[in-house]
């Protein structure tokens, strides 16, 4: 069987956040910039269906697609480096396929056949794996297989890249083992037997590494290089050193130098050119040379683990690098925000961003600092939950709904100015049910949001299930909090702003989701800005 369409697998070896996501989508950076169409897809040896019904301290993260997938964090990386979509065909979980097969085993698709692993459980991972590239949309695929090798979670998909590499073909499909050698400052060497061990468990699976990627702290000396290849059966040329980064834009250009994208054309039979990574560069530039400095307060329940904001975090670097401004963004737990340590919590602050998240955990502390930027004029940013505090605490301490509420947090308020979508009254499951994906807003003109987007039409991802209750919109404009964008054909109000603030902004969609390197997404650029001049003020 030959393929059209190349695929590359990365595994890891050794330990776990090794970095698969960043060395896949780095890879295919250079691809991309060689002129071949690459994607990237991840798949996760959980049981959950989609990560979408787990806790931020888990998994980090909960990234949301154009299409609606709820989907891994790495997701992101592939976005943000690649400037290209992702779907829901780009994460799958052993979750998704043993549900798959189990409905297919129910529709008698199997003809009455033991369902096993082999061949059942590996045909519907390859399949999976496939879907991507039988689109004729891409040249190469890359899928990054979570977990670490020998975990017993992985070995239906180690199993599947293996008949897969056989049923493609020379040439058609490669295999990169990303391995960690550390450094024992007693002994004061490298250690190669970690990797060594780890390459030999994927061996005895059937799958032998092409190419070793290798996470280091120190430089990698030829004569260790020589001993990788050697006991590893890997040739000297496909031993890449990943020495620690200072940041991970600069993964690309490390593998470049490295030769990462010219061993792995070569192994594919595939034309090897110099990468255009022009853009790439000025922003990296850009990021490493600010001319300002500004710090912005991440005010959120989940910030002991930075990974619950990741692509808050990363917006903030594309924004921060298009206005040559060094962003500094200090983690604020809400949980811990009353009226006696705001000020001194927030006071310093030359922006303030009210994070997403579910539930009434820390929701008064983001409500006493929205009051806070509110009457100190610190431009303010409020993201889906940042957004629906916003509007309760303009109702509880401008308009005097002294019980205003979401009806999330209080079912019995009598002044749900927030409350549970009409759609999402009737579902019971958590699983995929909230309100996901890309959907239209219309802004209006005489907005910051209309400035900011130089738009009256455009599209953002949302992932919630409450919303401002449209009951309460004519009396909220017109004690001075205005509805400046909504979905046109819901009327689901969009965008809140408060004309009297300087900046202050609250946003039911989550504008994160959709910034990239090539392109900083316009909410995060402008808030920067709105920060940098309060910060020149002050």
């Amino acid at each position: 069987m030959t393929s059209e369409t190349k695929y590359i697998f990365v595994t890891g070896g050794v330990t776990s956040s090794l970095g698969k996501g960043i060395i896949a989508a780095s890879l295919a950076k250079l691809l991309q910039a060689q002129g071949y169409r690459t994607t990237i897809q991840k798949l996760d040896p959980y049981i959950n269906v989609d990560p979408g019904t787990l806790n931020p301290y888990e998994h980090g993260e909960c990234y949301v697609t154009d299409d609606g997938a709820e989907t891994d964090l790495d997701l992101g990386h592939y976005e943000r480096f690649l400037n290209v979509p992702t779907s829901q065909a780009n994460n799958v979980t052993t979750g998704r396929i043993y549900q798959s097969v189990i409905q297919k085993e129910r529709r008698g698709e199997f003809l009455g056949k033991t369902v096993q692993v082999i061949p059942h459980i590996t045909d519907e991972i390859k399949h999976r794996i496939q879907i991507l590239g039988n689109s004729g949309e891409f040249d190469i695929v890359i899928t990054e297989i979570g977990g670490t090798v020998g975990d017993i979670e992985s070995l239906p998909y180690i199993e599947a890249v293996r008949q897969l590499k056989w049923d493609l073909g020379d040439n058609n499909a490669l295999v990169i083992h990303l391995t960690l050698i550390p450094y024992l400052t007693a002994a004061g060497e490298l250690k190669t037997k970690p990797t060594q061990h780890s390459v030999k468990t994927l061996m005895e699976s059937g799958v032998q590494a092409d190419i070793l990627v290798c996470r280091t702290e120190h430089e990698l000396p030829s004569d260790l290089k020589r001993k990788l290849a050697l006991f590893c059966n890997v040739r000297e040329d496909a031993i890449i050193q990943s020495i620690d980064a200072s940041t991970i834009y600069d993964v690309p250009n490390m593998m470049l130098d490295e030769g990462l994208d010219k061993v792995v054309l070569k192994k594919l039979a595939l034309n090897s050119d110099v990468p255009d990574l022009t853009i790439w560069n000025q922003f990296v530039k850009r990021h490493k040379n600010p001319k300002s400095e500004i710090t912005i307060g991440l005010i959120g329940k989940y910030v002991e683990l930075q990974d619950s904001y990741k692509s808050i975090l990363e917006s903030f670097i594309h924004a921060g690098a298009e206005n040559e401004v060094k962003v500094n963004v200090e983690s604020v737990h809400s949980e811990y925000l009353n009226a006696d340590n705001i000020k001194m919590k927030l006071s310093h602050l030359d922006g303030v961003l009210v994070a997403p998240g579910f539930g009434e955990r820390g929701i008064e502390g983001k409500i006493t600092a929205i009051k806070y930027v509110r009457e100190n004029n610190i431009p303010f940013l409020g993201i889906c939950l940042g957004m629906q505090m916003a509007v309760i605490e303009f109702c509880r301490n401008v308009m005097g709904l002294a019980d205003a509420n979401s009806t999330e947090m209080d079912p019995d308020t009598t002044n749900p100015v927030i409350d549970i979508m009409e759609d999402q009254k009737t579902i019971t499951d958590k699983g995929g049910t909230m309100r996901l994906g890309a959907w239209d807003c219309h802004i209006e003109k005489d907005s910051i949001a209309y400035k900011v987007y130089k738009s009256q039409d455009i599209k953002e991802r949302h992932r919630h299930r409450y919303e401002f209750n449209s009951t309460f919109k004519d009396e909220v404009e017109a004690a001075g909090l205005k509805a400046t964008g909504y979905n046109p054909e819901t009327k689901l109000v969009e965008i809140v702003e408060n004309p009297s603030h300087p900046w202050f902004v609250g946003v039911q969609y989550h504008p994160e989701y959709k910034s990239t390197v090539a392109n900083p997404h316009p909410l995060f650029v402008a808030f920067v800005q709105a920060s940098l001049k309060h910060s020149k003020k002050k």
